[in-house]
């Protein structure tokens, strides 16, 4: 896996990556940027966010669950101290759908966090990560 990051002047950045996909980054206007794109840590939650999600969606369609929709809401806390790390992150799914098992839902949050998703686990070395769910009926 290969990514490029370009600069696009001021402190903004363009980045591709092996798939083709772009992706712009900058700073906010009080960091010194001109609000251009998203926040390097905002891609790195949206990347957890993607990366949980298609686990979860996964396993409930092997499972054959009737999901109709699939949000992962993910907020976390960061250090005030430079460096500005993470230091807790919360993973909330809603997954709306008719007659889910919860039974279903919970084991594809539970295995997503601890055992397939590279971005949960990876992350979770570092910082407090939580996880979980609600089910909505459709």
């Amino acid at each position: 896996m290969k990514v490029e990051v370009d600069w696009n002047g001021g402190i903004a950045f363009e980045a591709i990556a092996d798939s083709g996909h772009k992706v712009i980054m900058d700073a906010s206007p009080a960091a010194g940027g001109e609000n251009k794109g998203s926040r390097p840590m905002e891609l790195l939650l949206m990347g957890l966010g993607g990366c949980s999600s298609i686990d979860v969606m996964l396993m409930l369609q092997k499972s054959r669950q009737d999901v109709t929709d699939c949000k992962a809401v993910i907020e976390a806390e960061r250090a005030d101290a430079v460096p500005a790390v993470f230091t807790h992150i919360h993973v909330h799914f809603i997954v709306t759908g008719r007659g889910l098992s919860a039974k279903h839902v919970e084991r594809a949050v539970k295995l997503s966090a601890e055992k397939y998703c590279s971005a949960s686990i990876m992350l979770a070395k570092a910082v407090e990560i939580t996880h979980d769910y609600e089910i909505l009926e459709t």
